[in-house]
């Protein structure tokens, strides 16, 4: 499988440099075209069906979130390309791939083209397919603390659990169950059962999705209805769930 990309960096330097890395270590990345603003990037975005992005943070009259704001239905995996470490957290709420500082290690070049190829791989082994879950709902409970004691959930009853600082929200078919424990107690708890944590916000039971949608990030649609945001460093995990 080949993964079609571009490349949006303003320095001439940096692009000559990350382009003879992808060509000698990364065979996979089919390079069709190089961008030195936001605006000539834009117009690749807007002309090319691509499945990766490499996109500088820093660029003249603007940055890569500038970038991808006014992109409006983004189907492509990005890789951020800075030497600066303070817009990590940014990227991640823009649901990058990956992140990589400048000067770029090979090594973690090739870890960021090998986890955006088996994203697609395994998106395009899912599509058109009813989305059926490897591991079957197991039967199991799980206690809910409460003020005067606490309540037994079937495990199999939770659709999905949703962090609220130091709450966490459960969503169940009929109602919600807002109990003073953080998602990763849940995320432990029920570590063997069928759930999947795709975003820092949502535990999902995989049994109750319905639907996987490509696009920003990507998102999941469960049984009731709700649309759940994936993470691009989640959608691995969330996928292997499914054959």
């Amino acid at each position: 499988m080949k993964l079609n990309a571009i490349l949006v960096e303003d320095e001439a330097n940096s692009r000559e440099i990350l382009r003879n890395y992808l060509k000698k270590y990364c065979p996979a990345v089919n390079l069709i075209g190089e961008a030195a603003t936001i605006k000539e990037g834009l117009a690749l975005i807007q002309t090319n069906k691509l499945d990766l992005v490499f996109l500088d943070v820093e660029m003249p009259f603007g940055n890569a979130f500038d970038l991808l704001d006014q992109v409006l239905d983004r189907t492509f995996e990005t890789v951020f390309v800075t030497a600066y470490n303070q817009y990590a957290m940014d990227a991640l709420n823009n649901h990058a791939a990956y992140y990589l500082m400048k000067p770029i290690s090979i090594d973690e070049l090739i870890k960021a083209v090998d986890y955006v190829l088996e994203i697609r791989q395994k998106e395009d082994a899912l599509e058109d397919r009813i989305l059926k879950p490897k591991l079957k709902s197991v039967d199991g409970k799980i206690t809910i603390p409460q003020q005067d004691g606490f309540q037994v959930l079937n495990v199999s009853d939770i659709i999905y659990c949703k962090a609220d600082d130091n709450y966490t929200e459960i969503y169940l078919e009929k109602k919600k169950i807002v109990v003073s424990k953080t998602l990763k107690y849940f995320e432990d708890a029920l570590v063997d059962f069928a759930f999947a944590r795709i975003h820092k916000s949502y535990l999902v039971n995989v049994n109750e999705v319905v639907k996987y949608v490509k696009g920003k990030g990507g998102s999941v649609i469960v049984s009731n209805g709700k649309e759940l945001l994936v993470s691009s460093s989640k959608k691995s995990t969330l996928l292997a769930f499914f054959e």
